[in-house]
């Protein structure tokens, strides 16, 4: 069996990362996605570009630079100085902003995808009935793109609990601070506990299969429909 000390607390800080990261990403990528889906700049080439980035970018190449970005040294944290803050770096708020940029494609891509396949008609047909753009949204566009916020949802959820790369640079691992279930797995294979690391493994493999058989649950059901 797993040991139970410090698996709580890691669960918790693993599930809370996840939600928290979750919920300000849909918050973010959802005027990002349809920027990038119905915009005409010249630079949605690059922005697509740069929020792709982490999909293909090693983990600890994107974590290095957070790690320096949310230093005591770095001319960002100039922000943070009034209440008190001077480094981000291993803390529960410094590993909800490096997964924001870790899982940004995850969110960005499939709802973007959603709000492309509208079709153009029917906003231009809630344009001619002189809806505002804050009803068209919720009337038209948010019916037709729920799915992509499902997928988009599900995708950034699964892929934070299974993030290491990132959060090992930016958070270490301090117990009950910002210690998640990948660097306990990590921890436990180190300390040869190879019984105990394979439980906890072989429940995020459980885990990632159930999300995998949602999303192709909902693809069929998508068809059918």
């Amino acid at each position: 069996m797993v040991s139970s000390e410090g698996l709580g607390d890691a669960i918790h800080i693993t599930l809370s990362l996840a939600a928290v990261t979750t919920v300000l990403l849909l918050l973010i990528a959802t005027p990002l996605a349809w920027w990038l889906a119905r915009g005409h700049s010249v630079f949605k080439d690059v922005v697509t570009a740069i929020t792709t980035l982490p999909i293909v970018l090693p983990p600890t190449v994107l974590g290095f630079y957070l790690l320096v970005a949310m230093g005591p040294n770095s001319p960002l944290m100039v922000l943070f100085e009034p209440f008190g803050i001077r480094t981000l770096n291993f803390t529960f708020t410094g590993l909800v902003i490096g997964s924001v940029f870790y899982s940004l494609p995850f969110a960005v891509q499939p709802i973007r995808n959603a709000f492309a396949a509208i079709d153009p008609k029917q906003l231009d047909v809630a344009s001619s009935l002189s809806a505002s753009r804050l009803r068209t949204f919720f009337d038209v566009v948010m019916p037709q793109s729920r799915r992509g916020f499902v997928t988009a949802a599900l995708l950034v959820f699964a892929h934070t609990i299974g993030e290491f790369g990132v959060v090992l640079m930016i958070g270490g691992s301090i117990p009950g601070k910002t210690e998640v279930i990948s660097i306990r797995i990590y921890q436990l294979v180190e300390q040869l506990r190879w019984g105990e690391a394979h439980q906890l493994a072989a429940g995020l493999a459980l885990f990632a299969f159930v999300i995998i058989m949602t999303l192709l649950w909902m693809d069929r059901h998508r068809a059918k429909s």
